[in-house]
């Protein structure tokens, strides 16, 4: 149950009233913004919420136990709040949401409503839509270890040990061309192998997508034409000269494991961990039975 200042609490009991709502957003890169669906700039609680972005609540649906609210926020692009860009760029995304129910008349005396984070977001025509969730969406997520064949690791990390910032493992290069969000020619990489960099992570130096990182879905070299192909469209097609790091990919299988990183002690997957055909094997005559694995990477 929510505890209600004096002063709130008595100013709901009146008849007559003076509420407004606010958002304060709180992005993963540290940046805070307020807004608020009143007239006028407010501030309280350290933030100045402002009204110039257009911010307007959906309905919103809030359960009993576990379960996930939701809700939905609409607002008109601004240059000096949110832009179409930030928010293809991913800045929003998973975002820290507060809202606030707010006397407009006596901005210190306000309640927080709840706590939720930014989902999916979707844009056009100068509006977006951003789903707030509630925190009890992280319950939804894998808690633990996953039992697979393949490995569960990230590449690079803790339980991986690769050192990813070793020439072996890292390179950088710049765009020679680039039509579309989804793939570029590039120079820089012509000591590595085609398909050294396949699943890796490409961070971009320099450019509109300065900053911003996106997974290798193919590397490929054809008539000395290197060629980076993403998993998810850029937020900007690539210019001639952008400067890039990337570092080498992983598709988590135990022979990539063995062979490439000579990793397998750090393998955190079980290779030989019969799938659900197993259930319907048999033993047979032709069947040589010496103790090896009956499943293979």
């Amino acid at each position: 149950m929510k505890q209600l200042a004096s002063e709130l609490k008595n100013h709901l009991e009146d008849d007559v009233t003076t509420l407004c709502n606010a958002w304060r957003v709180t992005r993963r890169d540290g940046i805070v913004l307020g807004f608020t669906d009143h007239d006028n700039s407010l501030e309280f609680d350290n933030t100045i919420f402002v009204p110039e972005s257009g911010f307007l609540p959906s309905a919103a649906r809030s359960e009993l136990g576990l379960n996930v609210d939701d809700g939905e926020v609409v607002g008109a692009f601004s240059s000096d709040a949110i832009t179409e860009s930030d928010l293809a760029e991913g800045r929003y995304d998973n975002a820290l949401v507060e809202v606030f129910l707010i006397n407009w008349q006596d901005p210190n005396s306000f309640l927080k409503m709840r706590t939720q984070e930014i989902g999916e977001v979707s844009f056009g025509d100068h509006i977006f839509r951003a789903e707030l969730r509630s925190l009890a969406h992280k319950l939804d997520q894998p808690q633990g270890r996953v039992y697979s064949r393949r490995c569960s690791a990230d590449l690079g990390d803790d339980a991986c040990k690769i050192n990813l910032d070793t020439a072996q493992y890292k390179a950088s290069g710049s765009v020679v061309s680039a039509s579309d969000d989804r793939s570029c020619v590039i120079s820089g990489l012509s000591a590595f192998d085609a398909g050294w960099f396949r699943h890796g992570l490409l961070t971009w130096q320099s450019g509109q997508n300065a900053n911003l990182s996106v997974e290798v879905l193919d590397h490929s070299a054809d008539d000395n034409q290197i060629t980076m192909k993403f998993f998810s469209p850029l937020a900007h097609v690539p210019q001639i000269g952008d400067t890039f790091t990337v570092t080498a990919g992983c598709s988590k299988h135990f022979d990539t494991c063995r062979h490439k990183f000579a990793n397998t002690l750090n393998f955190q997957g079980f290779p030989h961990l019969p799938g659900s055909d197993f259930a319907y094997g048999y033993a047979d005559g032709a069947t040589v039975h010496d103790g090896r694995p009956l499943v293979t990477s």
